[in-house]
């Protein structure tokens, strides 16, 4: 196992597979610290990437879920390791960034790491230290005022200084235009061994072509921190094998539990091509069970009159769905979406798009699935999977990022899996 990943939230967990297969590694996504019997699943793999739930998680719970997926890793025999965080760096005074990255790198007796949430092929860059959301500073994009997590701050070394006991300091853009070389001078200027404290290098990089020599400079570092666009930093491979996943033809459907803008886009043009249902808020404030089950029999009277219609359902299209008990709000959706994933799935899906990520954790923990293999890819940080329903039903799933994808994600994705048909073939029985 070359790398061993530990991740914030599902679909982050998925981008960062993703971006691993983009470069030739086969990589696959556990859902909670894997077992050693777990672990010997993936023996043949170059990455795995352990999926926690703890972007938003008290920062003691963060940090020993993480330790867990750590030990679990260097014990299945990583290389080495990374931390994934939110490329727009998701996270409040006290964490949950810094003290992961702590934990982490006091356990592998490191000196420091880099920090780098760059991902350019999504609009994420960096820049004298400063996050931007394509031509925003961070704190002046729609992140300013995330429910959970608002973003008022774009500049990474003051984010950083109230949540890490570590040393934090800057590599500008100038050094990275240097080369991989002078990158790697600093850093070992900057990370001794000799330390007092660690170090937490923040990199700018604005350009792809500056992950790979963010990547190249680091490559003698134990551990490694980012968003999910840093592993793009590695020299490619054979990608089109590294894809290679049995795939399981069936009915189709979509689930959106985000309410980022990006998100709102997709449903907004989803609407105009396939059949939609909106989740009644007051009604699974009344009764969750209930509103799953009308929208999973309005499903079936759908598939009745056209087996190859794709449902679309969401909680969300607009700014003004975003109700004051957003928090209360946001746990009754992800209820009733996995309650109407299991009945979908039992009623013939084995497609299935879930976009957001607590959703799509709530819906993988709901079918059983434990472990996702990265297959097809969609758009920049958004992939298909093969995956084991807790019944046996194979399944193939594309779990979104609120903020990732094309505004024609929800009708075109399919195409990719038409595309890789003829890479693996699946079967079901179920």
């Amino acid at each position: 196992m070359r790398w061993g990943c530990i991740a914030d939230d599902v679909t982050g967990a998925t981008d960062l597979a993703t971006a691993f297969v983009s470069r030739g590694l086969t990589a696959a996504v556990h859902f909670g610290v894997p077992s050693p019997g777990d672990i010997a699943e993936f023996e043949d793999l170059e990455v795995l990437v352990v999926a926690l739930k703890s972007r938003t998680a008290p920062p003691a719970d963060a940090v020993r879920e993480s330790l867990a997926a750590l030990d679990a890793l260097a014990e299945a025999g990583a290389e080495r390791f990374y931390v994934k965080y939110c490329s727009t760096f998701d996270s409040t005074p006290s964490g949950n960034i810094g003290p992961v990255i702590d934990a982490v790198v006091g356990r592998l007796g490191e000196p420091g790491t880099v920090v780098v949430p760059s991902f350019p092929d999504t609009g994420r860059t960096v820049y004298q230290g400063r996050l931007f959301v394509g031509s925003d500073p961070l704190d002046e994009s729609p992140m300013r005022d995330h429910p959970l997590t608002p973003m008022r701050d774009s500049s990474l070394m003051r984010l950083l200084e109230p949540q890490t006991e570590s040393d934090v300091s800057l590599v500008p853009l100038q050094t990275v235009h240097q080369g991989a070389e002078a990158v790697r001078e600093e850093l070992l200027r900057l990370i001794g061994s000799d330390r007092e404290r660690p170090m937490l290098a923040v990199v700018d990089a604005l350009e792809r072509e500056d992950l790979a020599v963010i990547m190249e400079a680091a490559a003698g570092l134990k551990v490694v921190t980012g968003g999910s666009g840093l592993a793009l930093g590695i020299p490619a491979g054979d990608e089109a094998e590294a894809r290679r996943i049995p795939l399981t033809p069936g009915r189709r459907a979509v689930l959106c539990g985000s309410a980022s803008a990006r998100t709102r886009e997709q449903i907004a043009s989803g609407k105009a091509l396939l059949p939609f249902r909106k989740l009644d808020l007051d009604a699974l404030r009344s009764d969750v069970v209930a509103e799953a089950g009308r929208i999973i029999d309005w499903a079936r009277d759908l598939w009745s009159k056209d087996s190859s219609a794709v449902p679309l359902v969401f909680s969300a299209e607009s700014i003004e769905d975003l109700a004051e008990d957003r928090d209360n709000v946001s746990s009754l959706v992800e209820q009733a979406l996995a309650a109407i994933a299991a009945g979908m799935i039992g009623e013939g899906v084995r497609e299935l798009v879930v976009a957001g990520g607590e959703s799509s954790g709530r819906v993988v923990q709901e079918l059983g699935v434990k472990a996702l293999r990265i297959g097809p890819a969609i758009s920049p940080g958004v992939a298909w999977a093969n995956a084991t329903a807790a019944d046996g039903t194979s399944l193939s799933l594309a779990l979104k990022s609120g903020n990732f994808g094309e505004r024609d994600m929800f009708t075109t994705a399919w195409s990719a899996l038409e595309g890789a048909a003829h890479l693996g073939e699946g079967t079901e029985e179920k």
